[in-house]
């Protein structure tokens, strides 16, 4: 197939290389032609240009405000793709932004679904992604030798703002426990005990998560290196608590998690890893 792709960021650029390497001819367009480097595909000038060339598009953006500009905005993606072709979002975007979206593309009968994907940077790279899919069954089924590319599970959550909804519990349920594995570590440091030693315990008992293998590692070693910039974690709670204002949901856990990232914000760490929430119960 003749697939588009935008957004060659950390988990953007591996996700594109694997849809080449299976065989599909690859058209892209970045913001910052930079970012192309030497992937092997076709340059394309504006996205209506790559939309007009290709079957589906793929697209991994960082904001709402970002995927509207590039799907419906002057030069936009709806202004080259042809009817009955579709928009695979993987962005991590707000689920009122999605349906919104997938609405102004249906006027002009082109489909959409969106479709974040879990597992970073190390599941991209090794196409293990986690991937949520909201929009129509039909839609995603013709589409799934493409998402099989990229990843192992591929669920359909519902109706178009499905997928987003269930990255948004994603997010929620993750930082939620990198917080509490922060707390953990600080009161370990602060009872005398070595945070190591807890970490392998806990991690032999009911305690175990990913986060803590992950998480915890980076903790106990204080490497605050982003492997995911907390900024981004900050940007998903924002998503999660406008989704539960709009639903009128309480979300008691996760308002205090988000006080927590904005204090993580305010000292500057924004481009370091979340687990630098350890470093804001550290503050004085």
């Amino acid at each position: 197939m003749k697939v588009g792709f935008i957004g060659l960021g950390v988990m953007g650029r591996p996700m594109a290389l694997h849809l080449q390497r299976a065989g599909h001819e690859l058209f892209v367009w970045a913001r910052r032609p930079d970012s192309v480097g030497d992937l092997p595909a076709t340059v394309c000038a504006t996205p209506a240009e790559l939309g007009r060339r290709c079957e589906v598009v793929f697209t991994m953006i960082t904001s709402s405000a970002d995927v509207e500009g590039v799907v419906l905005g002057e030069q936009g993606l709806s202004a080259g793709m042809a009817r009955d072709s579709v928009l695979v979002d993987c962005s991590t975007i707000a689920p009122d932004v999605a349906r919104r979206i997938a609405a102004k593309l249906g006027e002009r009968g082109i489909h959409m679904l969106d479709a974040p994907v879990s597992g970073g940077e190390q599941g991209a790279i090794d196409a293990t992604l986690a991937i949520m899919a909201g929009g129509d069954a039909l839609v995603l089924e013709r589409v799934r030798p493409l998402l099989a590319c990229l990843g192992q599970r591929i669920v359909h959550i519902g109706p178009n703002g499905a997928g987003q909804v269930a990255k948004a519990c994603n997010q929620m349920i993750m930082v939620a426990a990198i917080q509490a594995v922060a707390e953990a570590m600080r009161l370990a440091a602060a009872s005398g005990v070595d945070c190591g030693q807890v970490r392998a315990a806990l991690a032999g008992g009911s305690a175990a998560s990913r986060v803590l293998d992950v998480m915890g590692e980076r903790m106990v070693r204080r490497d605050f290196a982003a492997g995911i910039e907390a900024r981004l974690h900050h940007k998903d709670f924002g998503l999660v608590l406008e989704a539960a204002r709009q639903s009128g949901v309480p979300l008691p856990l996760a308002a205090v998690v988000d006080q927590q990232l904005n204090a993580l914000m305010a000292q500057g760490w924004g481009r370091d890893d979340t687990a630098s929430l350890l470093r804001v119960l550290e503050l004085p």
